[in-house]
């Protein structure tokens, strides 16, 4: 402190303590993070002057006013550190001002008196001051540091700042174009929608298309099927009716013959089995055709294979007689006795059969109007139990397949018959039918020329 009052006049110190109060000022930002403050200390040096006109006029010795000076402006200087404690920097010079500060207090209570510090305190005065001198500038230098640091920081945040704002303003772009995708996109599904419905509903009408093809294939054959029972129910009916006449008659007779009449009651019974035989397989037939025709419920139920394929064998080939008188064909049903009821819906594989055995007859017949000599049209269905599965083939020895075509047989709306006379989905609706409906395979074994086989392989 006696180094600053050596300075003489206070006309000096005021100057030094206004360059010191201005960096200090730079040093904190004070403008921005205390504009009141710093505005006050603007005026550090007015303080100064007024004393220093005051020595003038009442002829005070200058060294005790510069005392006095500095102490105020310390106060004032940790005043402002105070305030500002929470910047690291401020909390580290107050520290450093600390120590100043009690030792000018100090030193100046100490020359109250007499206006000069005893003797016997110099050497402990001076040793302090080095101390003092030594943690004031330590203090200045972490002080320093560390607005270095917070400065780093302070630029790290803005650029991160900076680059927050230009990802945000990139999202907000990116959030723009991606709206206006959606947008594009949504109006490309309603239209694929619209088309899917579309294609939907045209594939139902196909597809019911293709079930009243089969169901006229099956009709037909019904036709020529169930005349054969009727037939015979109405022979059987006539003979009835005639036996009864003559059994009326030898009733009437005076002498009548026993004997007679019992052999006319047994023909009589007999033709009344016959008739309920033949009127049971006409009621059945009936049955299988109102059975294909309505709609599947989806049940599987035991299904007796045999009898099945052995009906939609002779359906199929009486369908095809209805529109070729001229055409035969020799029927090979191979069934396996022992074959247990299978769980499967009727009405599907119904249709599935009628199908596959309809395309075989019109294999043989394309192949018979070649006019190959001694070609006898065949067409054969057999079953039997392999493990765990129950397998079912309808083979004929028509035309076959080339490779090409028997790679695209179950595909969709894919066939080898002439415009009118397929639609391309039977084969397809089949595979799906014992695939996808019963977990079943479709298979098809077939040599251009020799003739085709198709299995049908159903979990037993």
């Amino acid at each position: 402190m006696a180094n600053y009052s050596d300075l003489g006049d206070i006309f000096l110190v005021a100057p030094v303590a206004f360059g010191v109060v201005s960096a200090l000022r730079k040093f904190l930002d004070l403008p921005h993070r205390l504009p009141r403050w710093n505005r006050w200390l603007t005026w550090i040096w007015v303080p100064g002057g007024l004393l220093y006109l005051g020595a003038r006029v009442l002829n005070i010795q200058s060294s005790t006013l510069d005392e006095a000076y500095w102490l105020l402006v310390l106060a004032g200087v940790m005043a402002v550190l105070v305030a500002v404690r929470d910047y690291r920097p401020a909390r580290s010079l107050l520290l450093a001002m600390g120590p100043l500060a009690l030792y000018w207090l100090i030193e100046y209570l100490l020359e109250l008196p007499t206006g000069k510090v005893p003797k016997q305190y110099d050497s402990a005065l001076d040793t302090t001051q080095v101390f003092v001198s030594i943690w004031l500038i330590t203090f200045i230098i972490i002080a320093r540091s560390q607005k270095k640091t917070l400065e780093k920081e302070r630029v790290l945040r803005e650029e991160e700042e900076k680059a927050k704002r230009l990802i945000e303003a990139q999202n907000a772009q990116l959030e723009h174009l991606v709206n206006e995708r959606t947008a594009a996109l949504t109006h490309q599904a309603e239209e694929l929608r619209a088309a899917l419905t579309e294609l939907k509903t045209t594939q139902a009408q196909l597809i019911q298309s293709e079930k009243m093809a089969s169901l006229g294939e099956l009709t037909a054959g019904i036709a020529h099927e169930i005349q054969n029972p009727l037939n015979f129910v109405n022979n059987f009916a006539e003979v009835s009716t005639e036996l009864v006449t003559e059994l009326e008659e030898e009733r009437d007779k005076p002498d009548r013959d026993l004997e007679l009449e019992a052999d006319l009651l047994a023909d009589l019974k007999q033709n009344l089995q016959k008739i309920h035989q033949h009127g049971g397989r006409a009621a059945s037939i009936v049955r299988g055709m109102l059975e294909h025709s309505r709609q599947s419920s989806g049940e599987r139920t035991p299904t007796d294979l045999n009898a099945l394929a052995d009906e939609y064998l002779r359906l199929a080939y009486h369908g095809l007689r209805a529109k070729d008188k001229s055409f035969n064909a020799t029927l090979k049903p191979d069934f396996d006795p022992n074959l247990p009821p299978v769980e499967v819906i009727a009405q599907d594989l119904g249709r599935v059969l009628l199908n596959l055995l309809t395309n075989a007859f019109y294999a043989v017949k394309q192949r018979q109007q070649r006019g190959e000599p001694g070609y006898a049209p065949t067409v054969s269905v057999s079953t039997r139990r392999v493990g765990d599965a129950v397998e079912l083939r309808v083979q004929d020895n028509g035309t076959g397949m080339p490779e090409s075509v028997k790679a695209k047989i179950f595909q969709p709306f894919f066939t080898t018959k002439p415009t009118g006379e397929g639609t391309g989905l039977g084969l397809s609706l089949s595979y799906d039918i014992v695939t996808q409906g019963h977990g079943g395979t479709l298979v098809v074994e077939s040599r251009e020329g020799e003739g085709t086989e198709f299995v049908i392989s159903l979990p037993a």
